[in-house]
């Protein structure tokens, strides 16, 4: 499918602008299709990176695996932190935990104590991956 490269109108970045931190890319497309454009997901998130946003949104919930596989560190250990209390989840099922970004950003910038060097050492820009 061949697409014609069209420039961004300034209403356009306004809706951009608006919803970036709390709304996901297929939720950006549908409101700038309302106001009559229309643009894929892709360049809304390549717009979205050059404009200097974050395209991860505030919405996002992570499973305990995915938040591991990111930091390089176990399942279980992040699934540890849940259970003892230091970072908040919900419980989806026997073992598995669903946590949301903003309980990960907490948890990030204020770790307890015990492992604040492990949470030091951890990569910044997989840590800004998951949280923006």
């Amino acid at each position: 499918m061949n697409r014609t490269w069209r420039k961004w109108e300034p209403e356009e970045i306004e809706v951009l602008e608006e919803m970036s931190e709390a709304y996901t890319l297929r939720q950006i497309a549908r409101r700038l299709k309302r106001h009559g454009y229309q643009r894929t997901t892709e360049g809304i998130n390549k717009k979205l990176n050059r404009l200097g946003y974050s395209t991860r949104t505030t919405l996002d919930n992570y499973s305990c695996n995915q938040i591991a596989k990111t930091l390089c560190v176990d399942s279980s250990t992040v699934a540890g932190w849940v259970k003892r209390g230091w970072l908040v989840g919900k419980q989806r099922s026997a073992t598995h935990f669903q946590v949301k970004s903003q309980d990960l950003k907490r948890f990030l910038k204020n770790p307890p104590r015990r492992i604040r060097n492990l949470i030091a050492s951890l990569d910044q820009l997989a840590i800004k991956t998951l949280v923006g």
